[in-house]
């Protein structure tokens, strides 16, 4: 890179990384953030420990943000520094140097304006994750189970922790359905881009003709909200069961009916909690599955009403195809909403869906924008 090129791109660094700033109002979100390291440090604050994972989940959100906005500006006048002292002393050694720094610190920017785009009020809330086979018996679970395998690679990948809430086996292999609590930085916000339908071609294992087979599961995802949602549900709107957990758990699991499903008999939705042995926690969480599939229903109805307000097609809806995964005639994986490709199968499955999020937040915003 040429000693002109080079100023122009750190000149350039460091306007992106103001309006970074400036996006994220980050005075405030420091001022926030001092709030709640106050409150962490007083003696009685582990007094309550589910007020305290709370704020200390608020608090990790922040620093994931404030933290590294404020060494990216310090990292650039650091380059900028360090390249007039190069140029002083027509240091060949150090240019090339502070090229690689360069690159390092934009990469941070990308992440930072990755995080920029998850502006929703939810984005930034731990979620429910579920994933549930489609037609195809045998076939469908498996993808299933291929499909839950992806994503909790992705999610150790990337620092996120997830909790089973229910799952039901498969009769041959795989799963029929499974629901994940997953925690940690703008899970919602990532993991709902996830939300829709996934089809995967191969050579079935299951088939000794070798034929090629067509597999579907779909996937969903909602905040979860804490008491603070505003959803009025009647109790004779609700129909609960409760039931003998399946799958592992201990004697206790298999001889107490534990397990809780709650039907919702004005939209009959259907959430199912078995992760607990007491049936009072796992009746809890299934409220709070429950009302976050609530919120979410209304939200899509709202959305749906400005789309047809603007003439807008709206996004692709929670039961249309949005990614293929083709194994054989050849390798590719396509998502239908962005056109974003990858000819890596193998390391998509193992939990490399990080470029197929990206682009979507991007395309996102992109039509919120117009």
């Amino acid at each position: 890179m040429e000693t002109a090129e080079l100023k122009n791109s750190i000149q350039e660094l460091s306007a992106r990384i103001s309006t970074i700033r400036d996006g994220f109002d980050l005075s405030t979100k420091k001022a926030e953030l001092t709030k709640l390291e106050e409150q962490v440090a007083k003696p009685d604050f582990w007094d309550s420990p589910e007020t305290a994972q709370k704020v200390v989940a608020q608090l990790s959100a922040l620093k994931s943000i404030v933290e590294p906005a404020e060494q990216m500006v310090t990292s650039v006048k650091d380059l900028a520094e360090l390249f007039e002292m190069a140029i002083a002393e027509s240091d060949e050694q150090e240019m090339l140097a502070l090229e690689d720094d360069l690159r390092d610190i934009e990469k941070q920017c990308d992440e930072m304006e990755l995080a920029g785009l998850l502006s929703e009020a939810e984005d930034g809330k731990n979620c429910f994750f579920s994933i549930h086979a489609g037609a195809g018996g045998t076939e469908s679970c498996d993808w299933a189970h291929m499909l839950l395998r992806m994503y909790t690679r992705y999610f150790e990948q990337n620092k996120m922790k997830y909790k089973e809430l229910e799952i039901t086996p498969g009769e041959e292999a795989g799963i029929r359905s499974i629901t994940l609590k997953v925690s940690g930085a703008f899970a919602f916000g990532k993991l709902s881009c996830e939300t829709g339908v996934h089809r995967l071609v191969r050579i079935s294992p299951f088939d000794s003709a070798k034929r090629r087979h067509t597999s579907f599961a779909a996937v969903d995802c909602i905040p979860e909200f804490e008491d603070d949602l505003d959803i009025e549900i009647k109790d004779e709107d609700l129909r609960i069961d409760f039931y003998r957990a399946s799958g592992a758990g201990g004697q206790h699991v298999n001889k107490v009916s534990s397990a809780v499903r709650i039907t919702h008999l004005p939209t009959n939705i259907v959430v199912q909690c078995q992760n607990d042995r007491s049936q009072h926690k796992n009746k809890a969480q299934a409220m709070k599955v429950l009302k976050g599939r609530l919120y979410m229903l209304e939200k899509q109805k709202r959305d749906d009403k400005i789309a047809k307000l603007y003439g807008d097609k709206g996004e692709i809806a929670w039961g249309s195809q949005i990614r293929s995964y083709v194994m054989q005639p050849y390798q590719m994986v396509k998502d239908h909403r962005t056109d974003f490709q990858v000819g890596n199968v193998t390391a998509v499955l193992d939990g490399d869906i990080k470029g197929f999020i990206e682009s979507y937040l991007r395309y996102r915003t992109k039509e919120r924008n117009k």
